[in-house]
């Protein structure tokens, strides 16, 4: 496949394209959410982990629900899709909600601590690394809509 017929397909790689773009409309979510709550810009939300809705989420299933809309939903491919969406889903709402909530509890023990201590100033762990179940579930629904809507588009155009 010459690099000008691969570039293309990129861009009209359905499954891609909505993964994507739901990690985009939940990237933006957490952005305008947090505007609203602090009244100030923090462009770090548009790449920062953890929050509502779970990007990780929307982007693994819409990947998954594009790909068993075009492929099929018993192929291989969509089962590929599917157990890494679970897997990802999985790790954000256990094993990194737990790592978060650890860093808390470090990051407490480290500022009891006296000045002369050589971890004093430690700097903070980042708290935010995971997922509640609802945002999780929020971003699997978020995710599945991106893709269902983006099938809709596909179908109307005729492709």
């Amino acid at each position: 496949m010459s690099s000008s017929s691969s570039s293309s397909s990129y861009v009209t790689n359905y499954p891609l394209i909505s993964a994507f773009i739901a990690f985009a409309i939940a990237q933006s979510i957490k952005f305008f959410t947090s505007w609203y709550k602090e009244r100030r810009w923090d462009f770090k939300q548009l790449v920062a982990s953890g929050g509502m809705p779970s990007s990780h989420s929307s982007t693994v299933v819409a990947l998954a629900t594009a790909v068993g809309l075009q492929e099929g939903f018993g192929g291989a491919i969509f089962a590929t899709a599917l157990i890494l969406a679970s897997i990802v889903m999985y790790d954000a709402s256990g094993v990194r909600l737990h790592a978060g909530r650890q860093a808390q509890v470090l990051n407490q023990i480290i500022c009891e601590l006296p000045a002369e201590h050589p971890l004093a100033e430690s700097r903070p762990l980042r708290e935010l690394l995971g997922h509640t179940p609802p945002q999780v579930v929020a971003g699997g629904l978020l995710g599945a809509i991106t893709a269902a809507v983006g099938h809709l588009i596909m179908l109307a155009a005729g492709r």
